[in-house]
């Protein structure tokens, strides 16, 4: 059952013997096309859904034979102001944006970034194309990149499309749906060309901006695939670089840059995680001290973003090159073609 968001509506959906039992709010969000759970739940808070009374609790065990009344009030404002901001956009069209966003862009407003934005961007960009997600009319956030890392990020500009979108990055690729891949220069030589990093992260209990690894049950469960790419050595092994590609299994805050330090191995450019910049930068080839100490960022990029379409069903595939200031530290750090490379084998960390 399709919906309008821009005016006033009110929807009728009778419960069939199939239906009882269920949560009214799940019910509710399969029933009535284009509008999330979350919405569904704003709305039974509100007291804008009946049946036999106003319904205010969520997990509400739906009745046959009722006719539930959901009454969709005007989609707000958001106020947020729409900002003059250049994006590389990938792709566009009535439901989702795909943008390359470049480091030192923030995605979504926040304390100590209120404007200056993605999302503020977005609103200026998308104007009233953009429909009532969760009840006010601002694109729809279904995953985000630090502030300091580069690449790829899909928008909804539709609540069918965020509600859709939302489920397959919260399957994160284990049904075959959604793939993304990052790429990432460290610090030191891994002991194996690939592996897995298994470790429940949580807020730091020294640093609440930070995240860290928990132990036991503490935390949530966080997994990360890499693979190694290519290894530059550095004058010494303490500038030995990787580059790694590295797949998520979960999409927990920070994962990759705590789980690589983790395993003594930081992102180079990493101020909070990362320790010992400038001694490792002493270590590493000359040529490559400039571009990496030149960096005003971590070295990680979002290179890979595969999706399905939330409404056509379309699988979507998008690559992202490595932006100019990582293209330069890759270049600078492979071996000069006059300088033979010590190919023996070094002390791995």
């Amino acid at each position: 059952m399709p919906i309008d968001e821009k005016i006033p509506t009110q929807i009728d959906v009778v419960a069939g013997p199939e239906d009882a039992g269920q949560r009214v709010d799940r019910w509710l969000a399969t029933k009535i096309d284009g509008i999330s759970r979350a919405r569904v739940q704003a709305l039974i808070r509100n007291g804008h859904v009946s049946a036999d009374g106003t319904i205010r609790e969520l997990r509400a065990p739906v009745k046959s034979g009722l006719t539930y009344k959901v009454s969709l009030p005007p989609v707000e404002e958001s106020g947020i102001q729409g900002e003059s901001i250049e994006l590389q956009i990938v792709y566009e069209d009535d439901d989702v944006i795909v943008i390359d966003k470049p480091a030192g862009l923030v995605v979504h407003p926040s304390a100590g970034h209120e404007d200056g934005t993605l999302v503020n961007a977005l609103i200026a960009h998308c104007g009233d194309s953009l429909s009532g997600i969760g009840g006010v009319k601002r694109p729809g956030i279904v995953h985000r990149l630090d502030k300091d890392t580069s690449g790829l990020l899909v928008i909804a500009k539709s609540d069918a499309a965020h509600q859709r979108l939302s489920e397959q990055f919260k399957s994160h690729g284990r049904d075959g749906r959604l793939h993304r891949s990052y790429l990432a220069f460290v610090w030191g030589r891994l002991l194996r060309p690939a592996g897995t990093i298994e470790a429940r992260l949580g807020r730091s209990r020294t640093n609440r901006m930070k995240i860290a690894v928990t132990r036991g049950v503490i935390g949530r469960e966080a997994k990360t695939h890499y693979e190694v790419l290519d290894v530059f050595p550095g004058e010494t092994p303490a500038g030995d670089i990787s580059l790694l590609r590295l797949v998520l299994e979960t999409g927990r805050t920070h994962q990759i840059r705590v789980h690589l330090t983790h395993i003594g191995h930081p992102v180079v450019g990493d101020r909070t995680y990362g320790t010992g910049f400038k001694t490792r930068l002493a270590s590493i080839r000359a040529n490559a001290k400039d571009p990496a100490n030149a960096l005003m960022r971590q070295a990680l990029h979002a290179e890979q973003l595969q999706f399905e379409h939330p409404v056509t069903g379309k699988k979507l595939n998008f690559y992202s090159k490595l932006p100019p200031e990582l293209e330069r530290l890759g270049e600078a750090l492979k071996p000069m073609p006059d300088k033979p490379t010590d190919n023996r084998r070094r002390r791995r960390s």
